[in-house]
C-alpha cells in the first residue's frame, strides 16, 4: 500500500516538473518569434548561474516581460546537477517581479521572491542590463552568487 502511494506521488511530482518545463519551452519558442527590444530588458536571455557560497553552477534561461513602466517579470528557468543527483539534471523555474529604472548603461533592476523553505527562503536580486548583456547578483540566507546572460541567437 505504501509503495503504491509513493509511486502515485512520484508520478504526480514528475508530471508537474515536466509540465513546467514544457510550458517554459513553449513560451521560450514564442518569445523567440518576436524581435528583441534593444532599449529594454524584454525578451529571451540565456547564460549561467554561479553560486559563490558553494561553487554550484549550471545553465540559466529567462524570459522577461513588461508589467508597467517601472516593473517587469523575469521568468527564470535553471538547471542544477551535483554529485548527489549523479547524472540527473534537475530543472526548476520561478518568476521574480523586478523594479526597473533606466540608467546610463541600460536598465537597472531589483526584486525579491520567496522560493520556499526547501529552496532557501527569500532571494533578493539586483543588477543591470543593456541591449546584449544581463548581470545580476542574488542573495539568500544560505546562498549568494551571480546570474550572467546574453541574448540568444536565432534558433
Amino acid at each position: 500500500m505504501k509503495i503504491l502511494v509513493w509511486m502515485k506521488l512520484s508520478a504526480a511530482v514528475g508530471l508537474l516538473v515536466l509540465t513546467g518545463c514544457s510550458s517554459f519551452n513553449r513560451e521560450w519558442r514564442e518569445a523567440g518569434s518576436k524581435p528583441a527590444s534593444v532599449a529594454s530588458l524584454v525578451g529571451r536571455w540565456e547564460g549561467r548561474w554561479q553560486s559563490d557560497a558553494n561553487g554550484h553552477n549550471d545553465k540559466l534561461r529567462a524570459i522577461i516581460t513588461v508589467v508597467d513602466n517601472n516593473h517587469c517579470d523575469v521568468k527564470f528557468h535553471a538547471a542544477y546537477q551535483n554529485w548527489q543527483t549523479l547524472f540527473v539534471t534537475v530543472h526548476f523555474g520561478y518568476t521574480v517581479r523586478m523594479e526597473t529604472k533606466p540608467s546610463t548603461n541600460g536598465v537597472a533592476f531589483r526584486g525579491s521572491e520567496d522560493l520556499g523553505f526547501l529552496a532557501g527562503g527569500i532571494y533578493t536580486y539586483e543588477g543591470r542590463s543593456d541591449a546584449t548583456n544581463f548581470f545580476s547578483t542574488y542573495k539568500s540566507k544560505y546562498d549568494w552568487g551571480t546570474f550572467e546572460m546574453r541574448r540568444p541567437g536565432p534558433e
